[in-house]
Parts: C-alpha cells; structure tokens; sequence
C-alpha cells in the first residue's frame, strides 16, 4: 500500500510546536526516518511509525497556510487540506502562526484594544524598573513605546469604557493607563496582584498569587472576593459570557484545575488535567481557550461546554493569549508574541 497522509493535528502551531501526522506506509524500518518537511523547512521527528510521525515545526516559516511534505509521498493537492482528516490527499496543511512583536518578556495575556491596537509588556526580573513597560503594537505590525516608569508591569485589561489598567506584581498596584501612556495609581495592596479582569458592571477583580482574588470597586477600594490555593507563577482571570470569572493558577502539580467562580464567590471546577495552566481568554463567539505549558502538551487548548479541551494550537513556552473583536488570534511567549489570522 503506498503512503498517504490523512491527518494533521493540531492544525495551528507555531515555531517549536509539535505537530502529529496521522497517515498509513510511512517507511521506519530504514537506515533513515523519513524526511518531513513544513514548506520548503526540514522539520525534526520526536516520534516515528508506519501510522504517525511527530514533528516539530520548524523557525524561519513566513507564517499562513504552510503545507507539511514527506519524501516520497507523492504531493496531491486536496480541497480537504483545511480540515484535520484528508479524504484522498497525501498533501496537509498546517496554519503557521508568524512572529508580530519581539523582545518582550510577557507573563500573561497580550490585550486588544477596541481599534485592534495589541498592547504588551516588557515585565522584567523582580523590581527591575526598565525604560519602556507596556508597548503598542499598530495592526500594521508597528510597534511603539506606549507606557514607561512601571515596576514590573504583569497582567492588563481594559474596562468597559475602553481604558486600560495594568498590575504590578512587584508593588501589588493596579495603575490606570491613560490614551497617552502616563499612569496614576488605581488600587493598592493587592498583594503579588496578576491576573485582571472586569465584570460586565465594571468591577474589577484583582488575582494575588498568594491565593486571594480581590473584587475592587470604582473607587479603588479592595475587598476579599475568593481564596484559592496559592499559584508558584500567577493568577490568570476572565470573565465569560455568563458573567462567571474562570480562574487559572499554575501549581507544582502536573494535573491543576480551571475554576468558575460564581458572582457569589462559590466555585466550581470547570477542568481538572491541565499541566502548568496559563493565560485564558474567550473569542468573540464565547468559546473559551487556555493556554497549557507543561512541556511535551503544551500549546492552545478549546476548552467545550462538556467533553475533554481540544488542542487546537502547539507551541512550546506559551503564557497569553488574546482575542481581537474580528477573532483574530495572538499568543505569546515570554519573549514573543505570534499572530494567527484565524483562531483554529
């Protein structure tokens, strides 16, 4: 039987990612593992049988639809290559997620503005004041200094009047950044403060990574919301459509939980298995998505209403990710942040 591909899961990745092929006849038993090629890029194989190789995808990609090769599978074109499962293809694609803005070090979520402006940090080692905290990134790709003078900026969110705020893991305040960058104090006391995110009133809630999740009023005044096990990282938060906040917080542990806290302050688990649980954030449409780092798992995750979370984006080292109003897709890195032109 001659060899042909007929999967590719997950269909999104970026550099570094790993990336199943799913097929039938692929020759192991040589002196070589077959050649696997992402374009016109060789790509290492982690793991190789006569039904599926792993590989990981190569740096130095142009990023869009870039199509996976083996040699000696003869290339056929097929008008299923956008889907997981082939019906009659040796050809699969993989949408590459290219690089939109470097040289940061991001610990949680990028964020959109309403005009599609993404705005990210450089944070920093512990108390370390650098000389730009937030920069804008144009849709364009441009990027800007946007905010200096911040102390170890962490985690951001923009309320429903469509202004940004910003945390300080560092000094435990959460600043109000206006249109042209400068910040005044907002909330202090919040401990490590992380992960932000407001209510659909404008509430803000605050996450400590010592285990306390603040609800902070208009005024800036701070009350204990909920108490969580304490995270060795952050707090990640994020209001959903039904005004529930999904809580992240990564642990020593291999299998930590995604929590729903209610508007009561009751919890549940939404999720028990992810590894090392990052950023998390919902797309226009309301599906939720987290961000896994567990090495050998990591990547971007579909989290459904019932039923396992899909892997639907692989990349090493993830931290954020963030939503723009037309559903376009940006992950980060601590260094990277990788732009997708559809979310999977």
């Amino acid at each position: 039987m001659p060899a042909r591909i007929t999967a590719i899961h997950p269909l999104c990745a970026i550099e570094g990612g790993r990336i199943n092929i799913e097929g039938t006849g692929f020759s192991v038993d040589g002196p070589s593992l077959p050649d696997v090629r992402v374009g016109d890029v060789a790509a290492r194989l982690v793991y190789a049988s006569p039904t599926q190789l792993s590989a990981i995808v190569p740096a130095g990609l142009d990023g869009g639809r870039t199509p996976v090769r083996i040699a000696g599978v003869p290339p056929f074109d097929d008008a299923q290559g956008t889907s997981s499962s082939l019906r009659g293809g040796e050809t699969a694609f993989v949408d590459i997620a290219a690089p939109f803005a470097t040289g940061l070090h991001q610990v949680d979520n990028p964020i959109f503005d309403r005009d599609g402006n993404l705005y990210v940090t450089f944070s920093g080692t512990r108390g370390q004041q650098v000389p730009v905290a937030i920069f804008r990134v144009r849709p364009n790709g441009a990027r800007e200094p946007f905010s200096s003078g911040l102390v170890n900026p962490t985690s951001m969110a923009i309320d429903p009047q469509g202004r940004l705020y910003v945390s300080s893991r560092f000094g435990g305040t959460v600043y109000r950044v206006s249109p042209d960058g400068t910040t005044e104090p907002f909330a202090e006391g919040l401990g490590a403060a992380c992960g932000l995110a407001f209510s659909k009133d404008g509430t803000l809630f605050v996450g400590d990574r010592s285990g306390t999740i603040f609800r902070v009023d208009a005024d800036g005044r701070a009350t204990t919301f909920a108490s969580r096990p304490a995270s060795v990282a952050a707090f990640h938060l994020a209001f959903g459509p039904d005004d529930v906040l999904y809580v992240t917080g990564p642990t020593l542990s291999s299998h930590d939980q995604l929590y729903c806290i209610a508007p009561d302050g009751t919890f549940t688990t939404r999720h028990l298995g992810f590894g090392r649980p990052q950023g998390l954030a919902f797309d226009p449409g309301g599906a939720l998505f987290v961000v896994e780092a567990l090495a050998g798992s990591s990547g971007l995750y579909r989290v459904p209403p019932a039923g396992a979370p899909e892997l639907v984006l692989s990349g090493p080292g993830l931290v954020g990710v963030a939503f723009d109003a037309r559903g376009h897709l940006v992950v980060s890195s601590n260094d990277t942040a990788y732009r997708l032109s559809r979310s999977g």
